[in-house]
């Protein structure tokens, strides 16, 4: 269910906002809002109901913003299965993302960085200013608590250790703290999701318009990502495998049905950005400075005109700007493995582009590597009906859908001497590809690795997958990958500059 017009402005107008407003040199650049407007809000169920709704808001926000900052983005681009595409100069920090040449100012990252704390902010306020006095506000205490875990873990895996703040500033000197230790934050993930969980509801408690909300399955398949993440791989195991017998959740029985806007919050999806069209945006109120409602970053990943002319081709697309075009060898990984299904689903070959009666304007083009993306296409049917098109898609991001829970699981299970139980629910996710079961005499991680990156290929999994497995100088090293330098993002040097307790010593290796 998409989110509506007003709760955009939630927070601003129900949170509250410190008598000093955030600048520039306050700690975190966030807003602080561990103040309420008054003695009588965030009493009643509605009222913490909305604060619950302006979360989700802020992390809309982060994953699509006129501001052209994206964790999507920029999660994706260092990997090997996608290029920042455009042209050569155009938004240079995806460009230098996807290049390896990321200084400490880069533009994106600074604001996914700031992004992730005003969303951190909002949960702590409903953490600490409501009084759980009811089994609903129980829920949502738990909930805010499930989407701190969320953010930190997303924190944690792209700075390393980042400072921890579970109370909302209140005074000059609590805007100052220094970075904690990886151990730590992943503690505190811990103990969000294992205080969480009990009190969620299951998906199918919720009703249809509040499916977009982390329900229990949400927590526990993130509780156990963060867990395997850090190689404690039984309890990853166990926590993915009540998602998986919780028969909650199940495969799309067609793998190019996943990204359609009839499956959104489907039985595959687990967790959803979304997105709607109801401000019917034109060229002259588009909210350039960000704030939008719609998925731009969609609109900003479609072909490029000069690139691909499809005026006379069969397929039911309409022109992008270009970004994140896919690699060759991606390309490679499907013909290699035999993967039609979702080859077909997730990208087109110049050969299969130009049979449609497609046009190649230039096969010199900046990034382009003989590939067309499909996946997250830009469909004139997921645009708004009024307005212009290009500013109006209602696409929906999946963070986290059943097939990546399943893969998880493999890789759990594989680690924790299950390899039975590991080729069940791999070969799950291969059966629906139409592929061939793996065998136990067959080498299981590389299965695993390999069914993540056909399976997971654009959805922000790659560069990580290959960090934690120490595979990252072999894939990536011909790109530009350093190793004791790129297995992290930089703290942005704005941090630095502005929170007391950090300095450049504290800088993440090789920056």
């Amino acid at each position: 269910m998409k989110y509506l017009k007003i709760f955009k402005y939630i927070l601003g107008i129900a949170i509250a906002i410190s008598s000093s407003s955030c600048n520039e040199d306050k700690f975190l650049e966030i807003d602080p809002t561990g103040r309420v407007t008054s003695e009588n809000f965030l009493n009643t169920d509605s009222e913490v109901k909305l604060a619950i709704v302006g979360v989700y808001n802020a992390m809309q926000n982060n994953f699509s913003s006129g501001e052209w900052t994206s964790a999507y983005f920029a999660k994706n681009l260092p990997a090997d299965d996608c290029l920042a595409g455009s042209t050569e100069g155009d938004q240079s920090g995806y460009q230098n993302i996807d290049d390896f040449a990321i200084q400490t100012d880069n533009d994106k990252i600074k604001a996914i960085w700031s992004n992730f704390y005003k969303t951190i902010s909002s949960t702590n306020t409903i953490i600490n200013q409501v009084e759980p006095d009811t089994d609903s506000k129980k829920e949502m205490i738990a909930e805010a608590k499930a989407l701190r875990a969320y953010c930190y873990f997303e924190l944690v895996t792209m700075f390393g250790g980042v400072p921890l703040m579970t109370v909302n500033p209140v005074s000059e000197v609590d805007y100052h703290l220094p970075r904690a230790s990886v151990a730590d934050i992943y503690t505190q993930i811990e103990k969000d999701f294992t205080e969480a969980i009990p009190d969620l509801p299951l998906k199918s408690e919720y009703s249809v318009a509040d499916r977009y909300r982390f329900s229990k399955g949400t927590a526990q398949a993130y509780f156990g990502k963060a867990l395997l993440y850090q190689k404690k791989y039984s309890e990853a195991a166990t926590q993915l495998a009540y998602v998986i017998s919780s028969l909650e959740y199940d495969l799309e029985p067609d793998f190019a049905d996943v990204w359609a806007k009839e499956t959104e919050f489907g039985q595959e999806s687990l967790f959803e950005v979304s997105y709607t069209a109801q401000e019917s945006y034109d060229w002259n109120n588009f909210p350039w400075n960000g704030g939008n409602e719609n998925n731009i970053e969609v609109q900003l990943q479609g072909p490029r005109s000069d690139l691909f002319d499809i005026s006379n081709s069969s397929i039911d697309i309409i022109n992008g700007w270009g970004f994140n075009l896919p690699s060759a060898k991606i390309g490679q990984a499907f013909a290699d493995a035999g993967d039609t299904e979702r080859r077909n689903a997730t990208l087109m070959s110049e050969a299969d582009f130009t049979a449609t009666g497609g046009v190649i304007k230039d096969s010199n083009a900046h990034d382009y590597e003989g590939y067309m993306r499909l996946k997250y296409v830009t469909k004139l049917s997921e645009t708004g009906t009024d307005g212009v098109a290009d500013l109006n898609y209602t696409t929906n991001w999946r963070l986290m859908r059943y097939a990546d829970v399943l893969l998880l699981a493999a890789e759990a299970y594989h680690f924790s001497t299950q390899d039975g139980l590991a080729l069940i629910e791999l070969n799950k996710v291969r059966d629906r590809a139409g592929l061939i079961d793996i065998q136990a005499s067959d080498d299981i991680f590389q299965a695993i690795v390999t069914e993540r990156q056909l399976e997971l290929a654009f959805e922000g999994s790659r560069y990580w997958d290959l960090v934690r497995w120490d595979l990252a100088v072999q894939e990536l090293g011909s790109l530009g990958y350093t190793a004791n330098k790129h297995e992290l993002f930089p703290i942005p040097q704005s941090e630095i500059i502005a929170n007391n307790s950090i300095d450049d010593t504290d800088q993440n290796p090789g920056y």
